[in-house]
């Protein structure tokens, strides 16, 4: 195991456990009985500060990789390994705190950016597991000299299996924009009354699994074929 993931998974952890407490704070302030759907509104003002806290957060991620990583796969397995445990130990720290999720299946906000994203705790955390295991196929072969590559097919197969899961986190906030005809105007959504009269009322019920398990079963061939292909490679050098 290369020694830079244990300092950086320390990092990783601390960092978890910090937005799980600003989160708390959010929590008390906005949903003192807990938080449920449909989401209440909060001023303009609080929603453009946290853009700003989940931006930073994964300008944070990304530099710890870069600062861990030597080559361009390196820094980018790292990063993976960074934002998968930030985000394990993120539900974990609210599990302590809040009691909550009140099990895997249970809906959360995941993100804002460019609209709010929304799915199942198991979901994000099934993907950050397989984002460990992506990064450490990459650094086992990295750490030994072997510079990792995806050929074509490897990536089109990862990229294509990534947009197909991150389409189930937008995919109503999208079709909720698109079909309210706010696309014109999507800068200003958040001063839009129909649009937050909308969002004010909705609650997330269908999550579409068999999406989110088409892409897992691209991602997951695109790993095979790398392992086996480097490892291949390891054999005749």
């Amino acid at each position: 195991m290369p020694d830079k993931i244990v300092p950086l998974s320390a990092f990783a952890i601390a960092f978890g456990f910090l937005e799980a407490i600003v989160v708390v704070y959010l929590r008390e302030l906005y949903y003192p009985g807990g938080f449920s759907f449909p989401m209440k509104l909060i001023p303009h003002k609080i929603y453009i500060v946290e853009i700003i806290r989940e931006f930073t957060t994964i300008i944070m991620l990304v530099s710890a990789g870069m600062l861990a990583g030597k080559t361009r796969m390196q820094k980018f397995a790292y990063f993976l390994i960074a934002f998968a445990v930030w985000d394990i130990f993120y539900y974990v720290a609210l599990k302590l705190f809040l009691d909550w999720p009140q099990s895997l299946l249970t809906w959360d906000i995941l993100f804002l950016i460019p609209v709010p994203w929304l799915g199942p705790v198991l979901s994000p955390v099934l993907c950050s597991t397989g984002m460990i295991f992506y990064a450490l196929i990459i650094l086992y072969f990295e750490e030994n000299g072997i510079k990792v590559k995806l050929n074509f097919r490897e990536l089109v197969l990862t990229v294509t299996g990534i947009i197909l899961i991150l389409a189930t986190y937008v995919w109503d906030y999208a079709s909720m924009i698109i079909r309210g005809g706010f696309i014109r105007n999507f800068t200003g959504l958040m001063n839009d009354e129909k649009f937050l009269k909308l969002s004010s009322e909705y609650v997330p019920v269908f999550y579409n699994w068999y999406l989110f398990v088409a892409g897992v079963l691209l991602i997951l061939p695109a790993m095979w074929s790398l392992y086996f292909r480097m490892k291949r490679y390891q054999k005749e050098i």
